[in-house]
């Protein structure tokens, strides 16, 4: 990285990396009066009278300081408060954009540790808590250790613990794969600063023994009776040893932990190691031992680093936000011990996981498989969050700590919102899916995402997945992605049992369609077709097929076997787009190129009924390049035919136009210049005049717009098929398969609902029909 790249990122095009962001309105005299006098003495006299409501009214419960004296910041020591402070703003960037916690960052010109406590005791009604950073050894112990002592919010000093929680995690994952026991395992630890210290214990909290422990530092081995260098918190961990060098103490070693200086760690030093020595070479920027060294010297070596360029990077950002946003949620008044361990124990777990398309694909489509080379989660997981912070939250629970106590699963749910109203909507999808699950049958069942999702939708019992494929490859794909087979049904097309059957009924659908015996025989022994008839027979309950056909391929075999619903004329495609605060649905975007008035209206129609499976009440704008009237063309007399329509066979949906774009997402510009409209308080969705506006309206939109788009979620089948998205992730294919699934439940309600319709109506005409006998 260039010097002149680092000064231009701080400089430009504002400097520094933080603002202040208001979070309420202050546009009008009204905004103005409550937001400061006289409005804001309101809860300033509530907080007086009850001190907790300062969590209500204030943005304390999610504000942290990042507080240092700059006496040791990265690897740069003691450059003082103000060279720090690129360094604690930056931490406040990671704050809020893995955990969305605010920070003030606050740099104290002092090396005085009691006047570091001093401010950081003064500072208490201000923060939900305090992280502290970049203070050196041994002043950062009795500055935390006092003020946790001292104070009713939860205090971390990230050098120590961070490092510590999160190498531990690695420590436990890397133990596990070379099948080794943490209590016997012997340990040497180069650096005996606030991390070193800091990791000893939370290793022995883990289970590391203590005497097989030792410590060095830049004298050499800490030993018992050593004099030079000592402090109490060396004296600790002084061991009773003859080894005099890192040399000396490394031999037989099974785990080297480095937090110390580049180069330290010699080959010759690492060949004298146990058998598969475990090496975390955590000095920044440059490690003990230069990885492409450590791995052509010891192939059986499991080694991380604080670098984000090789594998196994030990990194704080793993730690502290998730830490506090446990913390902060349940108000926590301290961090202790338990809360620590929870958070190792997830991300040790969570690394056992299979790792999302989004995140292999953040570092370069990287195949990510837990082993030597992947013991600890990557920072851009999103998954974290949720797995750590409930962690957290649910050991400040179990010890008393926590001053709100929370339903854990809830919590989870809660913090998957935060990873985006994408997550949250999909997430209601996944409940209700889960509530009755169904078949699925995935006709490219050799692909390894389609197996991967499989394997999550068995794990959350969102539905029970078929694949279809060479069974032989498919158990091969599956043994090397470390799927478990149980719960996913293997289905080889040109082996089953079902062949014969399918063919003959695909026969005599096709057969005045220039289909013969023969060809017949050919189409069904490929996996889409072979899919669609297990919907056809009833052998599955939706299909998803697309990751690698084109969208004819899928909807063709389905158009000529299932079939459109009931009183559909037109098959049509909608994708949901998510917004940071709006949700809409647009159609028709994937379908029908060029439709009619009446095309028109049955896709809004459509697009309410499956609004409405969502749990959103439909609000309809019909789009043109018009408003109202405003432009005489046959394109929006179209639209508006179409309008006419819709109103005239299902009165109760609300909708409007021909309409502008803009005038269907702004209440304002609606309900001020058009007060006439029946669209009241803006537009959920947009049905788009042909294919061309919507299949590019929502490609921008989720490009360039940032918003994120679920489907295709095609509308007017008898039975659910879905199209996947080319090159799609296994997220992608998880939330289809689930929607298929609440498709089928719809569908299966809407079937009860009209059989009912049906008795009720035969048993009035069979009581009428005696009536009228009896007359």
């Amino acid at each position: 990285m260039r010097k002149e790249d680092a000064l231009e990122y701080h400089e430009f095009p504002k400097p520094g990396k933080i603002e202040v962001v208001s979070t309420k309105p202050c546009y009008t005299q009204r905004d103005l009066s409550l937001a400061y006098t006289p409005g804001v003495a309101v809860p300033c006299l509530a907080i007086k009278d009850n001190p907790q409501d300062i969590y209500k009214y204030t943005s304390k419960g999610n504000l942290v300081a990042v507080i240092s004296n700059g006496t040791a910041v990265l690897g740069l020591g003691n450059i003082g408060a103000g060279a720090g402070k690129p360094v604690m703003e930056g931490k406040g960037v990671l704050f809020k954009r893995f955990a969305d916690i605010d920070v003030f960052d606050i740099e104290i010109a002092s090396e005085n540790p009691d006047e570091v406590i001093k401010v950081c005791q003064l500072l208490e009604p201000t923060f939900g808590g305090i992280n502290l950073e970049d203070i050196k050894a041994p002043e950062c112990f009795y500055i935390e250790e006092t003020l946790k002592k001292t104070m009713k919010i939860p205090v971390f000093h990230d050098d120590q613990h961070g490092t510590a929680i999160i190498s531990g995690a690695a420590l436990l994952n890397a133990l596990e794969v070379v099948a080794k026991n943490i209590k016997d395992v012997k340990m040497v630890l180069n650096g005996a600063g606030a991390a070193g210290i800091a990791c000893a214990k939370h290793y022995m909290a883990l289970g590391v023994k203590k005497e097989n422990i030792i410590f060095c530092d830049t004298t050499g081995v800490i030993y018992k009776g050593r004099a030079k260098g000592m402090n109490k918190y060396k004296e600790e961990f002084a061991a009773d040893t003859g080894a005099r060098t890192l040399s000396d103490a490394l031999r037989g070693t099974d785990v080297f932990v480095g937090l110390s200086s580049e180069d330290i760690l010699t080959p010759e030093m690492l060949l004298s190691m146990a058998k598969n020595p475990i090496v975390f070479a955590m000095a920044n920027p440059n490690p003990e031992i230069k990885y492409d060294l450590a791995v052509a010297t010891r192939k059986d070596i499991i080694i991380a680093t604080g670098r984000s360029d090789y594998p196994n990077q030990v990194n704080n950002v793993l730690g502290f936000p998730f830490i506090f946003r446990g913390a902060l949620d349940v108000g926590a008044r301290c961090i202790n011990d338990e809360m620590k361990l929870a958070a190792t124990y997830a991300l040790a777990k969570l690394a056992k996981e299979d790792v999302p398309d989004s995140v292999r694909k953040a570092y370069g489509g990287e195949k990510l498989k837990f082993g030597r080379n992947y013991i600890i989660p990557k920072p851009f997981d999103p998954r974290v969050l949720i797995w750590e912070s409930s962690a957290v939250a649910q050991a400040a629970i179990k010890t008393g700590v926590a001053q709100k106590r929370v339903d854990i699963g809830a919590y989870r749910i809660e913090l998957e919102k935060r990873l985006g109203r994408a997550q949250e909507i999909m997430r209601t999808v996944i409940e209700k899916a889960k509530r009755n699950p169904k078949r699925i049958v995935f006709p490219e069942g050799e692909e390894e995402k389609i197996l991967r999702a499989a394997q999550l939708l068995v794990d959350e019992k969102i539905a029970s997945p078929i694949v279809l494929g060479n069974v032989e490859k498919i158990c091969r794909l599956m043994a090397e992605a470390s799927i478990d087979p149980s719960g996913i049904a293997v289905v080889d097309p040109g082996c089953s049992k079902k062949f014969p059957e399918y063919t003959e009924e695909y026969f005599k659908i096709r057969q005045r369609k220039g289909v013969t015996k023969q060809r017949a025989t050919e189409l069904v022994s490929t996996p889409v077709v072979f899919g669609t008839m297990m919907l056809h027979t009833g052998d599955a309950d939706a299909l998803l097929s697309g990751l690698t056909h084109h969208y004819p391929e899928v909807m063709r075999p389905a158009l000529r076997i299932i079939k459109v619903a009931s009183g559909v004329k037109k098959v049509s495609g909608l994708y949901m787009l998510v917004t940071k605060k709006d949700l809409y649905f647009v159609a028709d975007a994937t379908v029908n190129i060029e439709p009619s008035a009446e095309d028109l209206a049955e896709i809004a129609m459509l697009a309410a009924k499956t609004a409405r499976r969502f749990d959103v009440e439909p609000r309809i704008a019909m789009l043109s390049f018009s408003n109202f009237g405003s432009t005489l063309h046959p394109l929006s007399d179209k639209v508006r035919r179409a309008v006419e329509i819709v109103k005239s066979l299902a009165p109760e949906i609300m909708i409007d136009g021909e309409m502008q774009a803009d005038t269907a997402v702004t209440p304002e510009i609606i309900e001020h210049t058009y007060p006439f409209s029946t669209l009241k308080g803006g537009a959920n969705i947009l049905i788009f005049p042909n294919l061309e506006s919507g299949n590019i309206a929502y490609k921008l939109l989720s490009r360039i717009g940032g918003a994120a788009a679920i489907g295709p979620i095609l509308m007017g089948m008898s039975k659910p098929v879905h199209v996947l998205q080319r090159e799609g992730e296994v997220n992608d294919i998880v939330n289809m398969a689930a929607i298929a699934v609440v498709d089928v439940q719809e569908m299966e309600k809407e079937k009860k609902a009209n059989s009912k319709r049906t008795s009720v109506k035969t048993g009035k005409d069979a009581v009428e029909a005696e009536n009228i006998k009896q007359k």
